[in-house]
């Protein structure tokens, strides 16, 4: 079955992405067995990320992105992570309405997640999906992030390039002289830029960028790109900065050098996340778990000694983090 699916998507079958990343979502073991297969047919797409605050026009802007792509010959796959339906845990698909037309170019590939309640601003499967669509051919790969503001920067462990968005007029300019949302940010744009503020945002923006080069020297200053995505303007010049940004690390040669560390991050978090799965499934089964959070209740023990416990039962630790711990 696994090579079926391989064979199938790496000629561009639809119903076969989707039916694999329907189980990629769900956790289905048979996505797994085709994602090993798979894995070797990836690696050549490049990933750009559309990250920023509710409201700042990310799905206009990834739509009018992709017309831009497109007319290069480039094909174009576009994950969009919308909020989770509260009563079926599915996506609300407003990006999916939003890009009605970009969905009947047979050269888009279109396809809405539910967060799920993962945090950072995407769903957790979306790593997987990003390898789907590069298996399945797509050239260039958009990541649109749901918009959670400061806590949406787990699209930068995925991304080549992460485009940041701000708006005149939502707080951006205060948010975007904090560290943790500022760094995640390969190319600033401010979109709405027909708006009041937006000169002073994009100022704002700049200065920091210019600060954070004299105490911090870097290759790559990022640069600030002016869009009214709904006019379509500046869209050209957005992907010439995406474009620039590649060169750099193509010639620099810290695009292998972000590859290898997004390598590491995400086996690392599969190690974590398969690790998690079998210890929990384990505990709840055996009815251990509840036990266990009754003594903690009851004060009789600590989670901390529990913890250490149940992970030396599971795990072989070399004697020395033993003692250490």
């Amino acid at each position: 079955m696994a090579t079926d699916y391989v064979k199938e998507i790496l000629e561009g079958t639809h119903r076969y992405a989707a039916r694999l990343i329907t189980w990629l979502e769900d956790e289905d073991p048979r996505g797994h067995e085709v994602m090993e297969r798979l894995y070797p047919h990836t690696g050549k797409a490049y990933v750009i990320g559309i990250t920023g605050s509710p409201g700042a026009g990310k799905s206009t802007l990834t739509d009018k992105l992709t017309r831009v792509i497109r007319q290069e010959g480039l094909t174009v796959g576009i994950v969009a992570v919308d909020p989770s339906s509260p009563f079926t845990g599915g996506a609300i698909l407003g990006d999916r309405v939003r890009m009605s037309e970009l969905s009947e170019d047979s050269g888009v590939y279109i396809r809405s997640m539910a967060t799920r309640g993962f945090l950072g601003g995407m769903a957790k499967a979306t790593g997987d999906v990003v390898k789907v669509l590069d298996a399945f051919g797509q050239d260039i790969i958009i990541i649109e992030t749901v918009g959670v503001g400061q806590d949406e920067v787990d699209v930068i462990g995925i991304a080549d390039t992460t485009c940041l968005i701000l708006v005149p007029g939502l707080g951006d300019a205060i948010q975007s002289m904090k560290a943790g949302i500022m760094e995640i940010a390969d190319v600033f744009v401010v979109n709405k830029a027909d708006r009041p503020g937006a000169d002073q945002l994009a100022a704002e923006v700049c200065h920091r960028v210019e600060q954070d080069a004299h105490i911090k020297p870097t290759d790559w200053n990022p640069p600030v790109t002016r869009t009214v995505a709904v006019n379509d303007e500046g869209t050209t010049e957005l992907w010439q900065s995406i474009q620039r940004h590649r060169q750099f690390l193509h010639e620099s040669g810290k695009f292998i050098e972000k590859r290898r560390q997004h390598t590491c991050d995400e086996t690392l978090r599969m190690i974590h996340n398969e690790l998690f799965r079998i210890v929990r499934s384990q505990l709840e089964t055996s009815g251990q778990l509840d036990h266990l959070v009754e003594d903690i209740l009851d004060r009789k023990r600590d989670p901390y000694s529990i913890m250490r416990q149940i992970v030396n039962k599971w795990l072989s630790i070399p004697q020395k983090h033993k003692e250490a711990s």
